[in-house]
């Protein structure tokens, strides 16, 4: 598995705490995401995490912004990425199992780190389910 991470600054300190965790966890993950509290554009660092993954150059990636719907939106408008705003643990699971999603997006001002932690977690040891499940993921990317 191939992670990748990006961030505006608005999610820069939440990003910085994810990438400690899975890298005490031994999981490598690519950084392309800023590293100050300056203001940047969201969908730039949407679009190069949705790249990697369009690209096949990384298999799962996680957006931190101020609330991840921004990330999100960016994110998703390109073909083949399915990323999920979330803010809890079911539903880091669900969007895995039931939807396949391939980008988490996080907002740092939504919840606090241990949840995100435990997001990250969640969503990282889920595994896209078949039947019903991608059979519906099947015409969302037919569309």
């Amino acid at each position: 598995m191939k992670l990748v991470i990006a961030n505006d600054h608005g999610g820069k300190k939440l990003k910085d705490a994810i990438m400690l965790h899975l890298r005490n966890q031994h999981i490598e993950i690519t950084d392309l995401g800023v590293n100050q509290l300056e203001s940047v554009d969201y969908p730039a660092y949407a679009q190069k995490v949705g790249n990697m993954i369009t690209e096949h150059k990384a298999t799962l990636g996680i957006l931190c912004c101020g609330t991840g719907i921004g990330m999100s939106i960016a994110a998703n408008k390109l073909p083949g990425v399915r990323a999920a705003v979330v803010s809890d643990t079911f539903s880091a699971q669900a969007t895995r199992e039931h939807n396949h999603s391939n980008v988490l997006c996080l907002g740092e001002r939504v919840i606090g780190e241990g949840l995100a932690l435990l997001i990250v977690d969640t969503w990282l040891k889920a595994t896209p389910l078949a039947g019903r499940h991608l059979e519906r993921v099947k015409q969302l990317d037919s569309e």
